[in-house]
């Protein structure tokens, strides 16, 4: 069975001092790139916000960061202004290995909905084109890392699961950003979705 190693989002701005720092982000990388070397292909996802993207806070009169809203396609929570395209808080952290991808896929660059997801944007129906690609390469089996466990990961491992690919996620290679309860709630729903979650012990 081959086996895609998919890296969510470990980018500057979701590391300490970034824009949307997620509590320890960096502490996953070193074990992210020995991961690397055992996987038949390795994909890396990147936010990749145009500026004023419709999920940042600062595009909505009288909201703040971390508020909830109703969009077309649903609740969204609004976010501080993040991975802005070709900014310094959009790189991979500098540690990354990111000369070792197969694939880079960029997401969320569409200004009006946000894209959790690396196989669909939030309104769950208009695909990133990763599933394709997996296909093409006859890979039938993922693990997921990275940022942020209860938000990209999350979305991304239960949109696997309903693709029918076999997914696992390394928690101890993931961090999360855990906003009201969304740690456990992300834990719950991935495991209701038959996603595996392992750590380095099993």
């Amino acid at each position: 069975m081959t086996h895609a190693l998919i890296v969510i989002d470990v980018q500057l701005d979701f590391c300490p001092g970034g824009a949307l720092a997620v509590p320890d982000g960096d502490g996953i990388v070193t074990g992210i790139n020995s991961l690397m070397q055992q996987a038949d292909a390795v994909v890396l996802t990147q936010d990749w916000h145009p500026a004023g993207h419709s999920s940042f806070a600062s595009s909505h009169t009288g909201q703040a960061p971390y508020d909830l809203i109703d969009m077309d396609y649903g609740p969204q929570v609004l976010w501080p202004d993040h991975c802005v395209q070709g900014s310094d808080g959009a790189r991979f952290h500098p540690d990354l290995q990111s000369d070792a991808a197969d694939l880079i896929l960029r997401k969320g660059h569409n200004p009006a909905i946000d894209s959790y997801s690396a196989f669909f944007e939030n309104d769950h129906k208009t695909p990133t084109g990763l599933e394709g690609y997996l296909r093409s390469r006859g890979i039938e089996k993922l693990t997921l890392v990275g940022l942020a466990f209860d938000f990209c990961v999350n979305y991304s491992a239960i949109d696997a699961a309903k693709l029918k690919f076999d997914v696992t996620v390394r928690e101890d290679l993931c961090r999360a950003i855990d906003l009201d309860g969304s740690r456990d709630a992300a834990h719950q729903a991935m495991q209701n979705a038959g996603v595996r979650l392992e750590t380095a012990n099993g």
